[in-house]
């Protein structure tokens, strides 16, 4: 192991050091090190550990004022929860990082730019570090912090990460998962950046997101940096490949969709002020494929391989360098919702009677659901937002979270089927419509919808309340028949349910 007990390289960390880094580092040291010679590539980089954390604290006698301003929480309203957030921030960000951490960071950073000889732009990520953590990631809770360059730049954005353990939302989250506030730790993981700004990034899934279905590879990608497909700023690409065909070698492009696009996130000029911005994509970029279908097939396959190292489906983040052509794979995290999921009752739904169509956009779930439309800007208006109300906005983010459980139903004007609304209301089960494109404008505030998302892909909000038929069916009460398996090829969205 390295000789510092504050950093480790991740090309000594394996998926057994999770208490130490957490699960985000500690997968990639474990990729680094078993599927390498496979051909994956994984960016590389070190992590501080959680001791270096603990000794942050310690430094600064953190841990009693900490403590005693967690304890103040209002755990049934949270009422406090912002007020106490920003002051414990507040607290890790008016603290002096003790010297020798400080040099531990600056000599790990050096050596990586050393090995690469260039001074590397680097991404530094949290990773939440807890001894048991089957059921909770603490994915989307803590922040990241892209294009940074230069020993101090990369200090000061450790330090932002040790901070933003005390997000709102992830003081939230530990107090929702059981987890004692003050015995969850946080790691940094600084990774070198690949320039996906000035080339494309995105998501797979090693199941479709959607029905559970797994045998195939699903693939959503946009032009620029990664954050805007995670946070589902953008309708990215989408594309199926079907695993049984990969296996063979054989063509197993299934299904491609091109999404707008619409948002580049790329680096700011370096007077700016700023690491990161966000423009509007070029016309003739929105109409181009971010991948071609040998590059798709790769990131299958190498999904593919990912899943079968870890035994289990995968929600796995690639990159392409710009520079290079190369594609990488920067993050790889246990699928939850389907995996878990037992998959033996369905519900089959039946619209009986409907209003006037209003909109529509890719669906989430299989359900129907209806409520008083609320049109929310912000988190801030969370206030205004009843429970049993469809939740109606442009974009979602992890801040959102709190609010979203609230809601009968959730609708956005952008995102794909990975963006945070999409995961998000398919761990709490609720029924969502995601890049609706203009949802804001045609939902008026108050009007009583259904959103309904029993028709395919795509999913339906009308006017009014509709009347629906439900039935329930036993699929382990269900004896395959004699026959060979036959689809209705004029609805080939169902194939995968």
């Amino acid at each position: 192991m390295s000789s510092s007990p504050f950093v480790i390289p991740f090309s000594q960390l394996r998926n057994t050091d999770v208490a130490q880094v957490g699960g985000k580092n500690a997968s990639l040291g474990e990729m680094l090190f078993s599927l390498g010679s496979k051909g994956i590539r994984v960016p590389d980089g070190f992590a501080t550990t959680a001791f270096a954390f603990q000794y942050f604290l310690k430094e600064n006698k953190l841990d009693e004022p900490l403590q005693q301003l967690l304890d103040t929480l209002d755990t049934a309203a949270f009422s406090n929860l912002n007020e106490i957030g920003a002051k414990a921030r507040e607290l890790v960000l008016q603290a002096t990082m003790p010297d020798d951490l400080r040099q531990a960071v600056i000599v790990a950073y050096e050596n990586l730019c050393a090995t690469h000889n260039r001074t590397l732009e680097v991404a530094v990520r949290s990773s939440a570090t807890a001894e048991d953590l089957p059921n909770a990631s603490f994915a989307g809770q803590h922040d990241s912090f892209l294009n940074r360059k230069g020993k101090d730049d990369v200090v000061h954005a450790v330090q932002l990460c040790f901070a933003s353990l005390f997000n709102s939302r992830a003081i939230k989250y530990r107090h929702d998962n059981g987890f004692e506030q003050m015995k969850v730790y946080l790691s940094a993981g600084v990774q070198m950046m690949v320039r996906s700004d000035i080339s494309c990034s995105g998501i797979s899934f090693t199941i479709d997101p959607e029905s559970g279905f797994r045998d195939v590879v699903s693939v959503a990608g946009c032009w620029g940096l990664g954050e805007n497909i995670v946070q589902g700023a953008v309708n990215p690409d989408e594309f199926y490949v079907f695993k049984p065909t990969l296996a063979q070698g054989k063509n197993a492009l299934i299904s491609k969709k091109m999404g707008s696009k619409a948002k580049t996130m790329c680096y700011a000029a370096e007077d700016s002020g700023h690491s990161l911005v966000n423009i509007d994509t070029p016309e003739e970029k929105r109409r181009q494929w971010v991948l071609s279908e040998a590059e798709i097939t790769t990131i299958a396959r190498w999904s593919v391989i990912i899943e079968q190292h870890y035994g289990m489906p995968m929600d796995i983040e690639w990159a392409k360098d710009g520079i290079s052509e190369q594609l990488f794979i920067v993050q790889a995290r246990p699928e939850t919702v389907h995996a878990n999921a037992s998959g033996q009752l369905h519900t089959e739904y039946t619209l009986t009677q409907k209003g006037e169509r209003i909109c529509a956009g890719s669906a989430v779930g299989n359900g129907i659901a209806y409520g008083r439309a609320r049109i929310l800007q912000s988190p801030k208006e969370a206030h205004k937002l009843e429970a049993g109300e469809v939740l109606v906005t442009d974009i979602t983010n992890p801040d959102w979270d709190p609010i979203m459980k609230k809601a009968a139903a959730i609708i956005t004007n952008k995102g794909g089927r990975t963006s945070h609304a999409a995961i998000v209301a398919r761990e709490v089960g609720a029924v969502a419509i995601v890049g609706a494109l203009d949802a804001t404008e045609k939902i008026r505030d108050g009007q009583l919808i259904t959103v309904a998302c029993t028709q395919g892909k795509t999913g339906y909000v009308y006017d009014g309340k509709a009347t629906w038929e439900e039935k329930q069916i036993d699929l382990s009460a269900i004896k395959l028949p004699e026959t060979a398996q036959m689809l209705i090829v004029a609805d080939p969205d169902k194939a995968f349910r």
